[in-house]
């Protein structure tokens, strides 16, 4: 089947191959066929079944057909009993009872998903956010020293540098790579049975809850202090939030950039290909394509969260009402993903006009001593400085006379500029100095991050 056969754009435009192992279907279900195999491994140690029982399981496991799999759900309309089928329809008569013995569709589900959404983080998508943060860093360190206007309310306010911009993302991010971490860490699993109280293994075990760490053990995953039919849903609504949140630290970047790449501002520029177009009617367009399909995504995909908030309600013991709902999260972690790579090949070749960013600096940058100018008159005794300050600007606007004219010929002000010190004077004359620490804060955050990123093995 072609991929223009799908309905989904994430399989034809977004697809990321390297995901396929463990978020698509035939994935999932080797996942869950795994889940299965382990629990025959621990009854054959135990001594339930034989080990060539344990090793004809395993191997079915792994071959297992995936489109025998649909075709038996299909026929019996469920799917874990399904696979439970086929498994057993590949073992011998000895193996057959050992397969699925005491657990329950969700034993299986919600300890498959914790395993494959933990690998594909930890294999991909954790990695695309380092490599990402590496050029942040990278870029920050770069443009550490370009100054650059700051923008509050979409209006100049004081100057800062480029790289202290790039800075704030690499906070950002790096705190939501260590919250995506912290999150698949805490993923759990389960083998307590329909309700969650080990009614079945209680049956042949007197400490069900250990037959249920030996099993997730080989998964190495760790058993849910307590559940239901399910696992507590806090622990996949934990990790989707980190995930829609780091989402969002994405799009905000892609909002900023393509703003500055605005044509009156011009300060940035997505890498273009020779061959690219970027308008069906107008030739010269090159429009923020990547910029504005990440922020698109994020709006598609951020009220899924909303989604695993509503999924944390699940009548008594449970209910089918996530079962649908949470099939989409390999797709977000797809989309995710996609728009990670995304702005990696961005910022890898991100153009930054710093004749631009000097002409936008300029633009208004004798008013930018108004701030400092109140300030230090302030300290230095002026009883109401941010108001004269204020009509002095009036004026500047007023008259279209320099502001800082306009202080040197005030005789008012005299007394107080005199009791300047020669560096906050050279502030007033010269606004680009008034970075404050623009330059050494932005080095000091990206040697944080590497450091921090370095402690706990993710570089």
């Amino acid at each position: 089947m072609s991929l223009f056969d799908s309905f989904s754009p994430t399989d034809y435009r977004y697809n990321v191959k390297a995901l396929k192992p463990y978020l698509s279907e035939k994935a999932f279900i080797k996942y869950k066929a795994r889940v299965e195999s382990s629990l025959v491994r621990v009854l054959a140690e135990r001594g339930f079944c034989s080990q060539e029982v344990a090793r004809e399981v395993e191997l079915a496991s792994r071959e297992i057909d995936v489109d025998e799999v649909y075709r038996e759900e299909e026929r019996i309309k469920h799917d874990i009993r399904a696979l439970v089928n086929i498994l057993r329809n590949k073992v011998s008569d000895e193996a057959k009872p050992f397969i699925h013995a005491m657990a329950t569709s969700y034993d299986i589900v919600d300890t498959a998903n914790a395993l494959r959404y933990r690998d594909a983080v930890r294999e991909v998508l954790l990695k695309d956010m380092l490599t990402l943060e590496k050029l942040w860093i990278d870029l920050a360190r770069r443009e550490k020293n370009t100054i650059q206007i700051g923008r509050t309310h979409g209006q100049h306010a004081e100057p800062i540098t480029f790289g202290f911009t790039i800075a704030q993302y690499i906070n950002r991010w790096g705190n939501r790579i260590l919250k995506v971490k912290a999150a698949i860490d805490n993923l759990v699993g389960k083998f307590s049975g329909a309700v969650g109280a080990y009614n079945a293994a209680s049956l042949f075990f007197e400490d069900p809850e250990s037959l249920e760490r030996e099993i997730l053990g080989y998964l190495n995953l760790k058993p849910a202090e307590l559940s239901t039919q399910i696992v507590p849903p806090e622990t996949f609504t934990d990790f989707l939030h980190s995930i829609v949140s780091s989402f969002g630290v994405l799009a905000n970047y892609a909002r900023d950039m393509r703003n500055l790449q605005r044509s009156e501002i011009g300060e940035v520029g997505e890498p273009y290909d020779k061959a690219q177009v970027g308008s069906s009617t107008m030739p010269q367009k090159r429009n923020p394509i990547t910029f504005e399909n990440v922020e698109s995504a994020w709006k598609k995909f951020m009220p899924q969260m909303i989604t695993m908030y509503l999924d944390q309600i699940s009548e008594h013991q449970r209910d089918l009402t996530n079962s649908l709902t949470q099939r989409y999260i390999p797709e977000l972690l797809v989309i995710f993903t996609s728009s990670i790579r995304k702005m990696i090949r961005i910022t890898k070749k991100l153009r930054v006009d710093k004749v631009n960013l000097h002409r936008n600096f300029q633009m208004n940058s004798d008013m930018l001593i108004a701030e400092p100018l109140y300030i230090l008159l302030a300290f230095y005794g002026h009883p109401n400085a941010h108001e004269y300050v204020r009509k002095l600007t009036e004026q500047s606007y007023r008259t279209k006379k320099p502001l800082y004219d306009l202080i040197q010929n005030d005789n008012a002000l005299q007394l107080y500029l005199t009791r300047f010190t020669s560096v906050q004077k050279e502030i007033l004359s010269n606004p680009s100095n008034y970075v404050g620490i623009a330059s050494k804060k932005t080095e000091k955050i990206a040697t944080l991050w590497e450091n921090r990123l370095l402690t706990i093995n993710l570089i």
